[in-house]
């Protein structure tokens, strides 16, 4: 009897772990501290796991930084990263494809090419700040799009693309930074850094 059970819990161990690989999403993570990216400026897809939580577990594996999970009335609350811990209106916040769910991180469901970003946020009467999404629109120009909560893109004006050392305005959120060897990224007074394009 003891041995059946014993083989029964192996089992629903194995299976569980089997699934949860199994619903895996292959994703984009970014992590950005509150002075610095602190994993994925590049947003490179790898396995993130079924949930934007699990996405940020995983990040923390392949970019060996720490992390924090409170357990609260409400949920699991990602209360530090790295060196930083929530408090007061400071807090670690989170958006999938530029959105911020009305939920925790381990019930946002990912799928397949979604784009995770995790930040250190200063919120306010108006929410969380805006995060920036850099493209490419030609050779050494780039667009820099202002998202907000709610997922909804506006033109980043006052955005300042820096490679190099170098820095360049942009114009209605769109700039061009010449020839250059290091990563592109966009900043902004009041918003998350953008993700780093090459």
């Amino acid at each position: 009897m003891r041995r059946t059970l014993l083989t029964l819990a192996a089992l629903v161990a194995l299976s569980s772990v089997v699934t949860s690989s199994a619903l895996a999403a292959s994703v984009t993570v970014r992590v950005e501290g509150r002075t610095q990216t602190i994993f994925g400026p590049l947003e490179k897809r790898f396995e993130g796991g079924s949930n934007a939580l699990q996405a940020l577990d995983a990040a923390s594996l392949r970019g060996e930084f720490y992390y924090h999970v409170a357990l609260t009335s409400f949920g699991p609350y990602v209360d530090q990263v790295g060196r930083y811990a929530a408090g007061g209106s400071n807090g670690w916040a989170f958006k999938v494809n530029g959105e911020s769910p009305p939920v925790g991180g381990d019930k946002v469901q990912l799928r397949p090419g979604d784009r995770v970003l995790w930040y250190w946020a200063a919120f306010g009467p108006a929410g969380g700040p805006p995060t920036l999404l850099l493209t490419r629109t030609g050779r050494n120009c780039y667009r820099v799009v202002s998202e907000n909560d709610a997922g909804k893109d506006s033109v980043a004006s006052g955005a300042v693309l820096t490679a190099d050392g170098r820095r360049a305005r942009t114009r209605a959120g769109r700039g061009c930074i010449g020839p250059h060897k290091g990563l592109v990224r966009a900043t902004m007074t009041g918003a998350v850094r953008s993700n780093a394009l090459r």
